[in-house]
């Protein structure tokens, strides 16, 4: 049980970094982008490509980022200069990452049990805690510059920002670079977590970032001083912890995909009942 819970807090705190990054696409732009789920097995993908190159783990890990970043300028394009629907256009680059992931290596799976990585310098878990913490504190501090409220200016009222003669698709670039470059990096963390970078590992993967974001809107709903980045956190590590308690009741390994939708059922239907229960006492 024990060693359950360590692996349900390690494999959290690596999609805390998920979570973090679809929290700029769900919750501040409101974008449905489904790229994320080509852009986290690329972010395995390119790392293991990197540290067999003999890249230092560190070094590798953060130039994950840059081709994360890649991937959310194209579903950009796509949607803003191609015109095509938000959600068709995160289909679309989800396919071509699937092809251009292939190419990487060559191969649908990767091992990397033999070479090196970020969990090399420490505890899985320390190491994990201040990765989150960093890109927590660093995204907190940029959504507090001018840049980062005219970002969440955009996602609140878009025609707010156009008003003020700024051309707020630029934030739109933005904040999906952003989101697809931290995806990236969590999708290295976990590859370097489970000792390789498989094709499929970013399967339904936006169901579990969007279940991190509202299992922690829900437990934290009655604490408004809390950022969303705390949230996002905190909601990815219940989680894991949830799916955890699942396999320790007795189910298997392949229900959790299963589990993991039933899960954002659960919360979503909580919430939404909440509403409509406030709503008839306000009227």
């Amino acid at each position: 049980m024990n060693s359950l819970i360590t692996i349900s807090i390690e494999q959290g705190l690596i999609f805390a970094v998920l979570a973090m990054g679809v929290f700029i696409t769900y919750k501040i732009l409101d974008f449905p982008d489904l790229s994320v789920e080509g852009t986290f097995p690329l972010g395995a993908f390119v790392f293991a490509k990197f540290v067999t190159l003999g890249v230092e783990p560190i070094t590798s890990t953060i130039l994950v980022f840059f081709a994360g970043a890649i991937a959310g300028a194209v579903t950009y394009y796509l949607h803003i200069k191609m015109k095509i629907a938000a959600i068709l256009a995160g289909i679309l680059t989800m396919t071509i990452l699937y092809s251009i992931n292939l190419r990487i290596n060559g191969k649908a799976n990767i091992p990397l049990y033999n070479d090196p990585s970020v969990f090399d310098y420490g505890n899985v878990i320390i190491v994990l805690l201040v990765i989150v913490f960093i890109i927590k504190i660093l995204m907190d501090k940029f959504l507090k510059t001018e840049i980062g409220y005219l970002l969440i200016a955009t996602g609140d009222n878009e025609t707010v920002v156009k008003s003020l003669g700024i051309d707020s698709n630029k934030f739109k670039l933005l904040g999906l670079t952003l989101s697809n470059g931290l995806v990236a990096i969590s999708g290295a963390l976990m590859g370097q977590s489970q000792g390789f970078s498989d094709i499929n590992m970013g399967t339904s993967i936006i169901v579990s970032g969007l279940a991190s974001i509202i299992i922690g809107d829900t437990i934290l709903k009655s604490v408004t001083k809390i950022k969303g980045t705390t949230r996002a956190i905190l909601g990815a590590i219940s989680y894991k912890l949830i799916g955890g308690f699942a396999i320790d009741l007795g189910f298997a390994p392949t229900d959790l995909k299963a589990i993991s939708a039933v899960i954002v059922i659960v919360f979503i239907g909580y919430n939404n009942f909440s509403f409509l229960k406030f709503k008839r006492s306000v009227d």
